[in-house]
């Protein structure tokens, strides 16, 4: 690779970083193609960007980017791709799923909105977070709650008084 290829896949992988708070870096060292190919095509349907990057790149990439990426750029050995996604829990599910057929891939770590998580064991809790969505539907769940009941409660006494009459 030349510089000049060099510089332009950083700026590249920066503009990437650039448009979303949800990256997850992993290890698929060892998968074969067909493996490979299998985690691609998991990947797109649950709208995860999957691409294999060299590490110095997206070390130098991250140093670019505006957000502040903590120790994330120190889990960048050995082969690394990044799982870019618009949903936080969506590249943990994809994993754990995947992880039930093959061993890998293995988590390195993830910046999800600010927060950076290290190490593989954190996929348990990663695939847990609850998206956006799903937040706002049970606030509006609980908000609607006693509502019903109030609704649901005069219903019943005015049904209950045309019954009596």
């Amino acid at each position: 690779m030349t510089r000049e290829e060099k510089s332009i896949a950083i700026e590249d992988l920066t503009a990437q970083l650039a448009g979303t708070n949800i990256v997850y870096v992993s290890d698929i060292s060892g998968l074969d193609a067909e493996t490979t190919s299998n985690l691609r095509r998991a990947c797109f349907k649950a709208g995860i960007k999957l691409e294999v990057v060299k590490n110095t790149l997206l070390a130098k990439a991250m140093e670019a980017s505006d957000n502040d990426y903590g120790d994330l750029p120190s889990v960048l050995t050995g082969n690394s791709a990044i799982f870019i996604s618009d949903v936080a829990n969506a590249p943990g599910k994809v994993i754990k799923d995947f992880r039930k057929k093959a061993a890998k891939p293995l988590l390195k770590g993830a910046y999800i909105n600010s927060e950076i998580y290290i190490g593989d064991d954190q996929l348990d809790a990663l695939a847990t977070i609850k998206s956006k969505e799903e937040l706002i539907g049970e606030i509006i769940g609980l908000l609607q709650s006693p509502a019903q009941r109030i609704i649901s409660a005069l219903q019943n006494q005015f049904s209950g008084e045309e019954t009596e009459a």
